[in-house]
């Protein structure tokens, strides 16, 4: 946002193009209150707020600490501040009251007019220019022992949106994910398919790759198991035969021999990561995810051991009797943390340490954003304070976006147990919930099978990424599917519908005239839901910028509701089509307009498509 001094020799329709109507009103209420009373003020000195809909006024300055400040009652203070805001600034403002201690300022139609005029096709409205700033977003960062579930499905919309919303507000954003593509995890699963598969693949079973796959990880466990089990009855503890069970020997064993890269079972690996590789894919597509660059497990687990060395030479680590690497965080309440085992192996904190270095080196980012579950918390504290420790430069430029658990009403999901809902089997829930909805509302006769099939995908993943993405970030959250699907709730499709609802308007009124030409928008009063309308189309650019800000999704999701349901009420109302004058009809198209051009870029920012018909 850039921000100027408003000047009486620039007519204030200027300021559309350079900042918000709030900030507008700031910086007028700073000018005339320094002119009043011969000193310096801020933004900080008094609040400013809409103004409340049982009251005349659009923006509302709170006058309490001026009271305070400036010894005056505020009826007067209300009276003297509004008299001299409209003196200086006569074509912005129509009018003003003062209520107790609220001053309560009223817009000009003419200035409400002007900007839907000279914005309401625009279609990168509310985005901001290049700001020349580079991003990093990492998210998604799945293993390769099993498919993405719903909790994956959380982490790519929040990573996806918040990297787009990035975009709007003028950063240049590289989306990145790690894929964690190695471990004991995966040997479990390439054991289990040794053991039991006699040679299936997705191919010959029709199934997804990263389904296949999951499966034999579930067959581990449940293998693992019944080993325990056996070892038990035969006498020995828990902890022991935890340790003995053959299946687990085994699957340390291939671990060792992966390390040691011995070709076949470097070979299986290869073999079972494609499957799982094409599997992600197909879904990432579905789901409208996509990566600028992804780094896996495979290639980064090696790095960091040189900053391990280079710590113990600066004593910032030190070295345990086994051998075994620390650092103190205790200065920070975060005790000792391991960097290097004993027998010279990397820990997850060391590699990512050394794909960060690798991430600033490669990108050289202002900023790396890392969207992980709210249980790294402690890791992602410890991974900032050892790269601050070790004195590199980019620490205070690494950000946990954390996000809260989400769980179905079915209660919460575990992967070995095969208890987690697949993102696919939920999408076609979604898709299939999409499809009964629709048909009960009964207004689809004429649509091809074509035509069907891409509005209930369109609606299925709309209403799951919008339930999802419309509460912050860092709430836990239970997912409803066919709460997040009513028509008339606060959920995707009710937007959605609003935006189709718009475009059927559109084409009816273009039928005889080009709804996207209109020759001047005359001035002239504005009934309440037309200003309001306007007004709140005007907020979308702090919106973004909010949104941004915070990292935060949920605030786009909201506007964009409220104001579909805003015009809900306004066509409720008034009509478009047949408004009382050509004056009226010019102004309502201009609306209408600009409202579904401002609700399809809030949804794209969260990644949902709009129907032009449902």
């Amino acid at each position: 946002m850039v921000y100027c001094q408003p000047n009486d020799n620039i007519r204030p329709i200027i300021y559309f193009r350079i900042m918000s109507f709030i900030s507008y009103i700031q910086l007028s209420a700073i000018k005339s209150l320094s002119q009043l009373y011969g000193q310096a003020f801020s933004e900080n000195d008094f609040q400013l707020n809409e103004t409340k809909p049982e009251f005349e006024g659009d923006y509302t300055i709170v006058l309490f600490v001026l009271v305070k400040a400036l010894k005056k009652s505020p009826e007067v203070l209300g009276k003297e501040l509004g008299e001299q805001i409209l003196k200086d600034h006569p074509d912005f403002f129509s009018g003003y009251n003062v209520i107790k201690g609220f001053l309560n300022l009223t817009i000009d139609d003419q200035q409400l007019t002007s900007l839907l005029e000279e914005n309401y096709t625009d279609e990168n409205f509310g985005k901001k220019e290049p700001n020349h700033q580079k991003v990093m977003v990492e998210y998604s960062s799945p293993n390769t022992n099993k498919p993405l579930h719903l909790g994956h499905l959380r982490n790519n919309f929040l990573g996806w949106s918040v990297a787009e919303i990035l975009k709007a507000n003028g950063n240049e954003v590289i989306k990145t994910s790690i894929v964690n593509d190695r471990g004991i995890h995966i040997c479990k699963s390439m054991i289990a398919w040794e053991m039991f598969a006699h040679g299936e693949t997705p191919d010959l079973t029709n199934e997804k790759g990263d389904h296949f796959v999951g499966d034999y990880y579930v067959k581990f466990n449940d293998e693992y198991k019944k080993e325990v089990e056996e070892l038990i009855s035969e006498g020995k503890t828990k902890e022991v035969a935890e340790k003995e069970a053959p299946v687990m020997k085994k699957t340390q064993q291939m671990l060792l021999d992966w390390e040691q890269a011995k070709p076949e079972v470097r070979e299986l690996w290869k073999l079972m990561n494609g499957w799982v590789y094409k599997g992600f894919d197909e879904t990432y597509k579905r789901i409208g995810s996509d990566f600028d660059k992804t780094f896996y497990e495979s290639n980064t687990y090696l790095l960091g051991k040189d900053f391990v060395k280079e710590g113990l030479e600066k004593n910032i680590l030190f070295k345990k009797e086994d051998g075994s690497v620390w650092i103190d965080l205790s200065d920070k309440n975060l005790d000792e943390k391991l960097v290097l085992r004993s027998d010279g192996t990397s820990v997850y904190i060391t590699q990512d340490i050394g794909l960060a270095q690798q991430k600033f080196e490669e990108y050289h980012l202002d900023k790396s954003i890392y969207v992980i579950g709210d249980e790294q918390l402690h890791h992602m504290k410890v991974l900032k304070e050892i790269i601050r420790k070790l004195g590199m430069p980019f620490a205070d430029k690494i950000f946990h976006l954390s996000y809260g658990m989400v769980e179905l009403t079915t209660g919460k999901m575990k992967s070995r147990e095969g208890t987690v809902v697949d993102a696919d089997d939920l999408i076609d829930e979604m898709v299939a919930t999409a499809e009964k909805h629709t048909e009960e509302l009964g207004k689809v006769n004429d649509f091809s099978k074509e035509e069907l099939e891409e509005l209930y995908e369109i609606l299925g993943l709309g209403a799951m990424k919008f339930y999802l993405l419309r509460v912050d970030p860092k709430k836990r959250m239970i997912f409803n599917p066919e709460e997040s699907i009513d028509f008339h709730g606060f959920t995707g499709p009710f937007v959605q519908y609003t935006y189709a609802r718009i475009q059927s308007i559109l084409r009816k009124i273009g039928s005889d005239e080009p709804v996207l030409n209109i020759d001047g928008i005359p001035a002239g009063k504005l009934l309440p839901l037309e200003r309001q309308l306007i007004i709140m189309l005007e907020k979308y650019g702090n919106i973004i910028l909010d949104a941004g800000e915070e990292m935060n999704p949920s605030i786009i999701a909201n506007y964009v509701f409220n104001l579909a349901k805003l015009y809900n009420s306004f066509y409720a109302e008034h009509s478009v089509a047949n408004a009382e004058s050509s004056e009226k009809k010019k102004l309502r198209i201009a609306i209408s307009v600009m409202t579904s051009g401002v609700i399809k870029s809030g949804l794209q920012l969260l990644g949902i498509k709009v129907p032009e018909r449902m």
